[in-house]
């Protein structure tokens, strides 16, 4: 048996190494997370290491009392196969280590070995030296807490493009944080050589490439952070002890340049001492790869290389997170002659990201209570590619400072509803008529409805009350939002601002068990000034509009290039009103939200060379045509959505009367609503109807069978038991919709 085990460990040992053959970088940052039962101290430790295959490092106590592990868990941050020719990726992963010291006293953790990936400056063993300080500082009377560091752990430059990074250091103490090379040999360093063409500002952690010649090998950064003091403080132990740290002091004067002239390989070795006489609260290893790619055409952001866009977060953003509420940071990129294919990411333990059909990345984490007080940084980039070439944006880092539960809630996910409660003790004076959904205008969106004496409750339908719908490669995503509501003529208030994000998640495939009905139902709204009206969307078989279509035979099935006849009524409890069509859209799910969509009428104007309006019988009532489409790609069905409103009847100054207008109209967002003013419009009402299918080839072939099931079946009906409802916390962005617009097939592609 013992025989057996040391064959194992050295298997593992031999695993260990092979996996850790090429290393790309690493880093390391503690936190104090109090004392135990027992008065010992509890330290986290959270180590990371890029390396190709996704292993992890092996990290020994150097010096002082490291104490015990009594927690590990191994995560992968991110992966990518975009890496150096000599590898075959590079892979991301966090070590979260629970340790538990007997003493406060200051100790050094320490992890080395073999081999970096082929360095075009010589760097070939991995040397990461880690120290940790829990003193009870005298300015702030809690331990000593080190910097927040992340980077992206492979990064890339074209040659002809200068380029700046700026390392994210934030300090929770506000100490002031230096970035430096390593310069002991063995212990902070390898080779302690400094990469060409590179310039780095150490007081404000900010690495600037300059110029150099490309090369398959990329430079290895071997740098260190410290933390000083801003004024004179003591550090005290538990033993009784105390060491005393002053400011940083002035830094002598380089004697080696930084800098290489125009496409110089060459490395200076550091022969300078950095600071005199200033001992530093905390050391931390900063380990990454760069690698100097071939001159790109233009080093315009925006052309080859991408440019981050709206709502990007900009560098250096502190963005707030809610323990047990998932956090978006939403980025989106654009280049104009290279194509977007990639975002890579460093973050903490659990981050995911996700590409939407938006054209936007989404980077989900969730704090845990634990990660509670704490601050993490996220750094990412885009990648793009023309060709073989690929091209990586600047990098950008923001800091996510975690705090408690603010509202508590629970959403609960149906085949056709979000169900949304809130704990009414949880927010002080929050009550169902100071709060709203996207669009309270439908009587089904109102959160008093369902509401009791303890809790807020929504129970919203997937397709109404302004529901956004997000979908990326595996999953759609229904997502609303509640936020505080003001009266009319209102100019200030007290009130809390309420802003809680929420959504459904279902996969997309799964297996059709359950019915449902398809046809919709009426809209029926109540507003000011026009009582309560009813709009009824429905199709009918011919140009007579005798007969709507049965209910009971959706969804409707139409031949390619074969005329679809709609009307849309308006019976209203107020007298001398019309109806007004502004827009009429396509899209493959019912929500008058989706993007992209087709669009049929815009401004009151039909934009489908199709389209023909048919005269009414009645006022209220609008008739129209159109030649049946399918949409490009996977869907196999159409819902077509409008929005409608209520008018004056013969008032010039109404929406209504201005009929098609070529751009989109000035006062179209006017409800009138002010104060002694007669309301001569209502708002904006969405209707929608169908599905409306395509009849295909398959059904008339012996023994064949329709295998394209409607959408909605696939991913709600067979899915409920893995429907996922997350509340949000409060996102620092606006949703842009896409510019991506779907054409019809035309009439001779079936």
């Amino acid at each position: 048996m013992a025989s057996t085990g040391l064959v194992l460990l050295q298997l593992l040992l031999l695993v260990s190494l092979v996996s850790a053959s090429h290393f790309f970088g690493g880093s390391s940052t503690f936190t104090y997370k109090g004392k135990n039962p027992d008065g010992t101290f509890q330290v986290v430790v959270r180590n990371r290491a890029t390396i190709d295959g996704c292993g992890t490092l092996s990290w020994g106590c150097a010096s002082g009392n490291c104490g015990s592990i009594t927690k590990t868990q191994n995560y992968v941050t991110d992966k990518s196969t975009n890496s150096p020719q000599s590898t075959s990726q590079w892979c991301e992963t966090e070590t979260v280590e629970t340790r538990k010291v007997t003493s406060d006293r200051p100790f050094e953790m320490r992890a080395s070995s073999c081999c970096w990936i082929n360095t075009r400056n010589s760097v070939n063993n991995w040397r990461l030296n880690t120290l940790v300080d829990l003193g009870i500082r005298s300015d702030t009377r809690e331990p000593n807490r080190s910097p927040d560091i992340t980077i992206l752990p492979f990064m890339r430059v074209p040659e002809n493009c200068p380029r700046t990074y700026k390392l994210t250091s934030y300090d929770p103490d506000g100490d002031r944080v230096q970035c430096r090379y390593g310069s002991i040999a063995n212990v902070e360093c390898d080779q302690c050589v400094t990469p060409a063409g590179f310039h780095l500002d150490q007081n404000s952690c900010t690495l600037h490439y300059q110029s150099v010649a490309a090369n398959l090998k990329a430079f290895g950064f071997e740098m260190v952070i410290e933390d000083f003091s801003r004024g004179n403080i003591n550090l005290f132990y538990s033993d009784g002890s105390k060491s005393y740290k002053h400011p940083l002091l002035a830094r002598r004067k380089r004697e080696a340049p930084e800098s290489a002239p125009q496409n110089a390989a060459t490395v200076h070795p550091i022969t300078r001492q950095q600071y005199a006489n200033t001992p530093a609260l905390s050391k931390l290893p900063l380990h990454f790869s760069l690698l100097v790619d071939p001159a790109a055409p233009s080093c315009q952001e925006g052309t080859y290389l991408p440019k981050f866009v709206h709502p990007t977060s900009e560098n250096g953003a502190h963005i707030t997170a809610e323990v047990n509420k998932e956090l978006e940071i939403r980025i989106r990129a654009q280049a104009t002659h290279s194509v977007i294919k990639d975002l890579i990411i460093s973050g903490p333990t659990n981050v995911t990201k996700h590409k939407t059909t938006h054209d936007e990345f989404v980077i989900r984490w969730t704090p845990v209570p634990e990660d509670f007080g704490d601050h993490f940084p996220v750094c990412f980039a885009v990648e793009s590619a023309a060709g073989s070439s690929i091209y990586q944006s600047e990098m950008r880092c923001v800091v996510v400072d975690v705090g408690k539960e603010q509202i508590e809630a629970k959403v609960t996910c149906s085949e056709t509803t979000m169900t949304v409660e809130i704990d009414k003790s949880s927010f002080y004076g929050l009550q169902p008529d100071h709060v709203r959904l996207s669009d309270p205008t439908d009587t089904a969106c109102s959160l008093e409805r369902y509401s009791n004496s303890t809790h807020i409750v929504g129970v919203i339908p997937l397709n109404a009350c302004g529901t956004q719908i997000e979908e990326d490669d595996d999953n759609l995503y229904f997502k609303n939002v509640i936020t505080t509501v003001e009266e009319d003529e209102v100019l200030i208030t007290r009130r809390h601002l309420v802003e809680a994000r929420f959504y459904c998640q279902y996969p997309k495939k799964g297996n059709v068990t359950l019915g449902f009905t398809a046809h919709r139902k009426n809209v029926t709204v109540w507003e000011r000034g026009f009582g309560t009206f009813t709009y009824q969307f429905e199709f009918y078989p011919d140009l007579q509009f005798r007969t709507m279509i049965d209910p009971n035979s959706y969804p409707l099935e139409y031949d390619i290039g074969s005329r679809i006849y709609m009307q849309i009524d308006a019976s209203s409890s107020i007298n001398n009103t019309v109806m007004f069509v502004d827009s009429c859209r396509a899209a493959p799910y019912d929500n008058p939200n989706y993007q992209p969509t087709y669009s049929i009428i815009e401004n009151g104007c039909t934009m489908d060379p199709t389209v023909q309006i048919h005269a009414p019988s009645e006022d209220n009532q609008f008739r129209f045509s159109m030649e049946a489409f399918k949409f490009i790609g996977l869907h196999d069905q159409v819902y077509i959505s409008c929005s409608v409103m209520m008018c004056e009847a013969g008032n010039p100054n109404t929406r209504c009367s201005q009929g098609c207008v070529n751009s989109t109209w000035s006062g179209g967002h006017m409800h009138y609503h002010r104060k002694r003013e007669a309301v001569i419009q209502s708002g904006e009402h969405f209707v929608s109807q169908g599905p409306l299918r395509l009849k295909r080839a398959a059904d008339a072939r012996i023994g064949g069978s329709d295998i394209s099931l409607n959408l909605n079946l696939v991913f709600i009906a067979g899915c409920l038991l893995a429907a996922v409802g997350m509340v949000c916390g409060v996102v620092l962005y606006k949703t842009k919709t896409s510019r991506v617009k779907y054409q019809p097939l035309p009439s001779y592609e079936s």
